[in-house]
């Protein structure tokens, strides 16, 4: 595919100069002892301990001193400690102002996220996150796209399982169609074959204020339904998006499926990655994700069972009063997540069924060897940051991108190299 140089949204700052290459850092991660955080703190410290002619300079960043320093005595590499509050806006900015790169764990994202990506903006730091909150990204784009342009700085969001997996997935199969058949795939299905691994309350919290948000604002609850919420041109497609929200049999390749949950921001950085590419894919491009069950009757149960719970969940979660009782009594706390066993043991397949307007096909596979929310993501997160570092200004100008846009190939590379997945094609 193209690179992200040749989209209409590079911008020609010049503000990643010599004075920010000189600043303490290349990396602070923000929210270090988060439950992700902690395991992307000890990835990225074994990773760059490991590297002999690695010169990164990394310090890890939270409110509170106690627990960073008792993080900071379990990492493998030298890390400082930046002390830095969501609620104090002096605080960020100092620490914005110290770095090339800001990894942040801090979510929900729409409660505490929307400070630190302003003053990254103003600063011209690269910023990275796991968020999954499409109305965060929407806000943060609409409130900051521009002084980011300015400024230089490289705001990637979702550089987690939401949306690394399923937004790299389809820039590698466009790319296989392009090299096999000439031309791409006008139409994407992504199948999750396999996954093993846990939810941790982080993720909870970040669902919980979603839906909050929606059920009180209609036009939010309006944004959550546009396939192309995250598309910032005058002019997005119009085409009709396939939304799996109920178990269906898929005859052709005999399988029962249920909805994914993370489809919703999925298929939207898709669709971004997509605009940013001058809609390489095509304007009238099908994009949409959904769980595969067995074949048979039993098959048929497990999708009707997964398409109920997922609609009970998120019916639950649209009211106040029944969001409160699970968030209090049922759901994970904040904090809490799969333990390390868990996260080693875990894994997935996901498979990209991919067709060309011609009648063509191809299919793809990603896989990850790790549990996808923690064990995975941490190491996507790191290698991400590290890759956008290694991205010149020239190549990749500041402003919104997707790990897709900004990163391509090189984080593919990246990723197979050092986080675990795969990325192949098929035989027919």
């Amino acid at each position: 595919m193209t690179p992200a140089s040749t989209s209409s949204e590079l911008s020609s700052s010049t503000a990643h100069a010599s004075d920010i290459t000189k600043r303490p850092y290349d990396i602070v991660l923000y929210g270090a002892t988060s439950f992700v955080g902690q395991i992307t703190a000890r990835y990225l410290a074994d990773f760059l301990s490991a590297q002999t002619d690695s010169t990164r300079r990394f310090a890890i960043a939270g409110r509170d001193k106690a627990k960073l320093k008792k993080l900071q005595d379990t990492l493998a590499t030298p890390a400082d400690i930046v002390i830095a509050d969501s609620e104090d806006k002096q605080s960020l900015d100092e620490m914005t102002q110290q770095t090339r790169l800001i990894i942040s764990t801090v979510g929900p994202y729409l409660r505490y996220g929307a400070p630190l990506v302003a003053a990254c903006a103003k600063h011209g730091t690269d910023y990275i996150d796991l968020t999954g909150e499409t109305l965060f990204i929407k806000d943060m784009m609409d409130a900051h796209g521009d002084t980011a342009k300015k400024s230089g700085a490289r705001i990637v969001h979702c550089c987690g399982f939401d949306s690394i997996p399923s937004d790299l997935g389809v820039y590698f199969t466009q790319a296989c169609a392009e090299k096999i058949f000439g031309q791409v795939c006008q139409q994407v299905q992504m199948r999750v074959v396999k996954a093993k691994g846990g939810l941790s309350g982080g993720t909870i919290a970040s669902m919980t204020d979603l839906f909050a948000e929606a059920s009180k604002d209609p036009k939010r609850r309006r944004q959550l339904g546009n396939p192309y919420l995250l598309n910032s041109d005058n002019n997005p497609p119009n085409v009709k998006q396939v939304n799996i929200t109920k178990p269906r049999y898929d005859h052709e390749h005999e399988h029962w499926v249920a909805p994914f949950v993370m489809a919703s921001i999925n298929t939207r950085v898709v669709h971004r990655s997509n605009q940013l590419q001058d809609y390489a894919y095509g304007r009238d491009f099908l994009y949409d994700e959904a769980t595969w069950m067995a074949d048979g009757i039993k098959g048929q149960l497990q999708s009707y069972g997964m398409s109920a719970g997922l609609l009970g969940l998120t019916t639950a979660l649209s009211f106040e009063r029944s969001r409160n009782f699970l968030t209090q009594h049922i759901l994970p706390k904040s904090g809490s997540g799969p333990s390390k066993e868990e996260q080693e043991a875990g894994h997935y397949t996901l498979r990209f069924f991919g067709q060309m307007s011609t009648g063509e096909t191809l299919t793809t596979e990603v896989t990850g060897d790790k549990d996808p929310g923690y064990g995975s993501t941490s190491r996507m997160l790191a290698q991400s940051a590290l890759c956008l570092l290694d991205m010149s200004q020239s190549s990749v100008g500041g402003g919104f991108w997707t790990p897709a846009t900004a990163m391509g190939d090189a984080l593919i590379e990246r990723l197979e190299a050092h986080a675990g997945l795969t990325f192949s094609q098929l035989k027919p």
